[in-house]
Formats: C-alpha cells, structure tokens, sequence
C-alpha cells in the first residue's frame, strides 16, 4: 500500500530536523527519513560554529541546547607575517555572544527531542522517485522491506550536492584538517581567524578546548596527517603564532573544499536545502548557519501560503540574497587572503585595519554573518 504524506524531508540531520520542528510549531506536518540509523543521528562528535541568530531560531522551536553552547564573545582576525587585524566583540551589538560551538551531536539531541514518536524513518535507502505534476512517489527500503510513499512536497536535506549537472563546483585545491587542541592559557571565549597564504586557520572555543580548523593545500594536509602529536602541534603553532600554546592535539581527520551551488532550488515538487542545496568553504562559518535559515524560511513560506508551485517559486526567490551574499562573501575572502602577493597583502592589511578604526563597516560585517541576509533591510 501507498502511505501519503504532505511533505517528506529526506535527511535527519539538523537542518531536516529543523524544518520538521518549524513546520510542527505551526501545525503543518511532515515525515522524516534518513538512512543512517537512529543512534547514529547523534553520535557524531564535529563541532559546529552557529550564530547568534541561528540561537534566536532554534530558541522560537525550543531546541537550543543551551548547556552545550560554548559562546564566542570575541573574533580576532589577522593575516600570517602582514600588519593589521581587527578585533569584533559581542557588546558592541548589545548581544550575549556573537555565535557558539556545538557539537553536532548535542544540537542533534536537542532537535531529535522535538520530533514526535513515528515521525522519523531511519536507516531507510530511498530506491528511486517518480515526480509528477502533483507530487513525488517514493519507493524505499528499511528493515521492514521495500514501501512507497506518495507526497505533495519532497525536501532533499541530506548530503552534499554530487555530480549532477544542476551543480556547479569550484574548487579550493584546500583540504581541511579537523581536530580539538588545549590553549594555554584558556580560550576566554575568543575565537580566532587567522588567514595564512596555505588558507584560513580558525580555532575555536568548544569547552575548555579549541576546535580547530586547519586548511591547507592536499600535499601539506597530507604531510600534517602523518605527524605524531608533538610535531602536529609545532606546525599548527607555527602557523597560528606564538599568541597561545596549542598542545595536545586530539584525533584528526581531514575533507576537501570546494563551493558547490545548486542552479535552481526547486524542481517542480522537489526543493533542494542546507548543503543539498550549496557547500560553502568553511571560512566565518557561514555554511551551517545559511542551511539553517534555508529550513527556517521555507517553513514560513509554506505555512503562510500552503505546499503548491507557487510557494516554491516564492521561496527560490526569497533565498537568493541570502545564498548569492553567502556564497560570495566566503568566496572572496579565501581568494583574496589564501596567496602571499605583496599588494595584496598589503591590501588586506589595510582591510584589516579599516574595519578595526571604522565601527560601521565592523557592525556591516558582523550582522551578516550574525543574521544573514535577514541584516540587510
């Protein structure tokens, strides 16, 4: 037999799970399927940087996970052996912090506790879809055998966009390498941005520790794999300078970077979100964050207007700011600041400096990667 359902999200991670939750606030309801299984959702231990306005959005469905939350109340951003730097801070915008590291499986927990018994279909293989003009059938595969599922409405939020011809991909020729390292003295709540012609190195507060964010071109990344700990940690500090002692660097592991976008968000009944829809570089983390407000904004749109092909044009329109000002904005600046070019370093620098003397630029900058385009009246 054929189950329908209105609307089927395709990935229980935190950006399905947030549309799931969004769409139940406001009485609209949806099923959820992933095909790792249910303890999986939340084991997984990477750390995510959200915004203070991923916060305020996560708070309105009451799955913020508070206690989880290691807050960033200042940035420091520098370039490696080049003058200037600029410093944001949390009070200059009247906010508790600018953003906060979680782990992704605490805010998956805080998600997962929303989601109502029945709703989520886990370790599922979607086998294929068959859209037409009035929805998509499914067929799928679980443990209990082969099922199919009729829907008005399927949201692909699981994954990376792959070789398809809907993508387009630029490549960094970056890898990053991931891994947590104890700063002597503590963090104090600061999380640094500092960018070296080999690409942007991040660390940032997670409890006592620092998550950090390590990129490099694939020959070096695999060079810093093969080291003990002692000696990943002389490279990392060399790096990073001589600012904090950085020791005992926890297990390691690495990812290629690349801006993937998909051209067009919506395919008749299907609508693409979070990194199904675009893969950003890591750089400000400004992925996550994008892929949240994608859930949150498509449920405004279809809890005020209904799941029909008009909505769905609405909500590709309204998420172009957003997505072309993200994209553009983490692009440029690995272009800009990933080379050691004289003028341009120079360049930067002068960047740097502008935006530490001129408050307004600082605040510009600040609310959009706070808010997204929701900054820009």
């Amino acid at each position: 037999m054929t189950e329908h359902v209105d609307i089927l999200i395709v990935g229980a991670g935190p950006v399905g799970m947030t549309l799931h939750c969004a769409l139940a606030a406001g009485g609209l309801k949806s099923r959820l399927i992933d095909r790792r299984p249910q303890a999986a959702l939340q084991a997984d231990p990477r750390a995510l940087a959200l915004s203070h306005g991923a916060r305020e959005l996560l708070e309105q469905i009451g799955a913020w996970p508070a206690r989880a939350a290691t807050p960033i109340e200042t940035i420091h951003v520098s370039q490696k052996d080049g003058f200037g730097r600029t410093l944001i801070d949390r009070a200059e915008h009247g906010l508790p912090a600018l953003g906060y590291v979680v782990r992704y499986r605490d805010l998956a927990a805080a998600l997962a506790a929303r989601i109502e018994a029945g709703a989520l279909i886990a370790g599922a293989e979607i086998i294929d879809t068959a859209p037409d003009d009035d929805g998509v059938r499914v067929l799928l595969r679980d443990a209990g055998g082969e099922r199919e599922l009729r829907c008005r409405l399927l949201v692909h939020a699981e994954g990376t966009p792959g070789d398809d011809p809907a993508v387009t991909v630029s490549d960094y020729a970056q890898h990053a390498v991931i891994c947590e390292v104890t700063p002597e003295p503590g963090h104090g709540r600061r999380a640094w941005e500092r960018f070296t012609p080999d690409g942007p190195l991040a660390l940032l507060p997670l409890g006592d520790e620092y998550s950090v964010v390590f990129t490099l071109p694939p020959a070096k990344a695999d060079a810093v794999m093969a080291l003990d700990d002692a000696a990943f940690a002389a490279a990392l500090q060399a790096q990073f300078g001589r600012r904090l002692r950085l020791s005992r660097p926890g297990p390691r592991s690495r990812f290629p970077l690349a801006l993937r976008r998909r051209r067009t968000l919506v395919d008749g009944r299907q609508v693409w979100i979070g990194n199904c829809a675009q893969t950003l570089h890591p750089v400000s983390g400004q992925g996550f964050n994008l892929g949240l407000r994608d859930a949150w904004q498509l449920a405004e749109i279809l809890l005020a207007d209904g799941v029909d092909r008009a909505s769905l044009d609405r909500y590709a329109a309204s998420r172009r700011l957003d997505r072309d000002g993200g994209a553009l904005f983490t692009d440029g600046i690995v272009r800009l600041f990933s080379n050691d070019c004289a003028p341009l370093k120079l360049a930067r620098g002068l960047g740097l400096w502008a935006l530490d003397v001129f408050p307004p630029a600082r605040h510009f900058v600040a609310k959009r990667m706070i808010w997204g385009a929701r900054a820009w009246p």
